[in-house]
């Protein structure tokens, strides 16, 4: 009997098919991991790039370009292939130096020195493949980038 055992301790065949068997599950599973992390980052920097394509174009209008936030919205809406649900661009205004702030400068002093802002908010969700395995939920992604006009 024991020498049945060293026997079939000895031997090696079929080694590397367990092996195999056992490394190959948690390798697929990192990449497949890996890839999924890298694509959420990837559309985290496109919203990035849309709101800084938002900037840009606020800041051209501010310095005498013709445009609105209807047509900022337009603009990243189409860049981006986001819904009108998933963009938000509002104005609003600072009144002096107050933290307060108001969406009609008519609410200001007279005197008061008045800011003019420009707030984007870009919101995206990404459902990895991990959750048609009930593993995690989809990750919502948000950008929001306010820039001063005066």
């Amino acid at each position: 009997m024991i020498h049945q055992f060293q026997k079939l301790w000895a031997c090696r065949k079929g080694s590397m098919a367990i092996e195999t068997a056992i490394v190959a599950p948690i390798l697929a599973t990192m990449a497949l991991g890996t890839y999924e992390v890298g694509t959420m980052v990837s559309r985290q920097h496109e919203l990035q790039t849309a709101a800084s394509e938002g900037q840009v174009i606020a800041l051209a209008a501010a310095s005498g370009a013709t445009t609105n936030l209807a047509t900022i919205k337009d603009i990243i809406k189409t860049s981006m292939g986001l819904t009108d649900n998933q963009i938000t661009v509002s104005r609003f205004y600072r009144c002096n130096a107050n933290t307060i702030t108001t969406t009609n400068a008519d609410s200001c002093g007279e005197d008061d020195v008045i800011s003019s802002y420009i707030k984007i908010d870009l919101t995206d969700t990404y459902t990895p493949v991990w959750t048609d395995f009930g593993v995690g939920a989809p990750v919502t992604l948000d950008v929001e980038r306010t820039v001063q006009l005066s």
